[in-house]
């Protein structure tokens, strides 16, 4: 392909995933049924459903003009030279092969967190304040975001370090290197997200000795699921709303709740949850996901590769020196129909781990205090009930809660 077409099809795609995306939140928005279904009509009363109605609206309305903008930022970079300026600057730094992409993408990623820094702001302090759902304090975002700086600078930067050097020196089979790395990655962070970097962000404690405890032992007994790290996250440092997680592999496994849902639900319906995060390990969809997502990866490297070289692509950013740095920027762009394809399949996979985590648990514990459970974490968080048919098979890792319910009921 020629320059010409190369920068043509980039503008393409941004522009009409753009719409896409709002025609889908215009799906979501205008899907508003004259009455809830039966099954989920207890969770609001008349004036909590219309205050979802409304959080879902301002989310939406807020999530364009944060999608228009950063539209409007890329095409701006792209027709104004912006990325050429950016390669530019780099090289006037540093003219290592290596360095020259981390300085590259550093100059980025800083940029980018300047300009998202208002929105950010304006999501937590504004919408999530308005709702009642805020409790992050101006000091806890300042200490997140050092946090994540830290984060992404040290960890983010060896990664990408390893990836350009892989380019540099393992020529055309640098895909099956950096794939071999990213497997690593993947592997390492499933087993010790919970342990290592959760810790980094929120406070872990074990849970106490008493009522909830006993009752969470006896049923992990019943299933023969070893359970030697549950821990309650101090999530209403940030948030209203309540959620638990399991992470792990092996020994390393860990099941998070957080405070919000410790204080909040019943010791059954505490159990049931943890009874559905049980059945993901039992029926081993941490593992089908890994797996699944590295064969996502291996494509997506692959692909790179046939066109990480081509001088075309710097030529339609007006760069006339091929680097590392540009082709994986035009590239990442370039993949976005198919990067939204396999999202599909992904999701498509994870609704059905949901259905299965949910039977496991209805089998091996009780339904109806999960279906409270899932009513009450619906309430909580003002979620949309009824979202666009479209919606969910695009976006939704998770069944919709009324498709869970008459899953469970059945």
């Amino acid at each position: 392909m020629t320059p010409e077409i190369i920068f043509n099809t980039l503008i393409a795609i941004l522009v009409l995933s753009f719409f896409f995306n709002q025609w889908i939140n215009w799906l979501d928005t205008t899907n508003e049924p004259i009455k809830l279904p039966q099954e989920i009509a207890d969770i609001y009363d008349e004036e909590k459903y219309l205050k979802s109605k409304k959080y879902d609206k301002v989310k939406t309305k807020f999530s364009f003009i944060s999608s228009a903008f950063s539209l409007l930022l890329m095409l701006g970079m792209l027709f104004f030279d912006g990325f050429a300026f950016t390669d530019e600057l780099s090289r006037s730094i540093t003219n290592h092969p290596v360095l020259l992409s981390l300085v590259f993408f550093a100059i980025l990623m800083v940029v980018s967190d300047i300009v998202s820094l208002p929105f950010s702001l304006y999501s937590i302090f504004v919408i999530e304040e308005k709702f009642g759902f805020n409790k992050t304090t101006i000091k806890t975002f300042i200490l997140d975001k050092i946090k994540g700086a830290l984060v992404a600078t040290i960890l983010g930067g060896v990664v990408l370090y390893l990836f350009v050097w892989f380019y540099s020196f393992t020529g055309h089979l640098f895909w099956l290197w950096s794939w071999f790395l990213f497997v690593v990655i993947m592997l390492l962070m499933t087993m010790f997200y919970a342990s290592i970097f959760v810790p980094l962000f929120n406070k872990l404690t074990p849970l106490p000795e008493g009522e909830l405890r006993t009752e969470i032992e006896q049923y992990c007994d019943k299933v023969g699921f070893k359970l030697d790290n549950l821990f309650v996250m101090d999530g209403s440092k940030r948030s209203t709303k309540a959620n638990a997680f399991f992470s792990g592999l092996g020994a390393k496994k860990r099941i998070v709740l957080y405070d919000t849902l410790v204080d909040n639900y019943s010791k059954e319906e505490i159990t049931a949850v943890l009874a559905h995060e049980v059945g993901h390990y039992k029926k081993k969809h941490t593992l089908t996901t890994l797996f699944l997502s590295a064969f996502q990866v291996g494509i997506m490297l692959y692909l790179l590769s046939l066109v990480i070289n081509s001088s075309q692509i710097s030529l339609a950013l007006g760069i006339d020196t091929p680097s590392f740095h540009i082709g994986f920027l035009v590239f990442s762009i370039l993949y976005t129909p198919l990067s939204m394809l396999t999202g599909i399949l992904m999701n498509v996979v994870s609704r059905k781990n949901e259905y299965e985590a949910d039977n496991f648990a209805k089998t091996t514990y009780n339904h109806l205090p999960l279906i409270s459970s899932l009513k009450k974490l619906s309430g909580d968080s003002l979620s949309n009930l009824t979202p666009h048919q479209i919606n969910v098979f695009i976006n939704y890792s998770h069944p919709t809660l009324l498709q869970r319910i008459r899953s469970l009921n059945k």
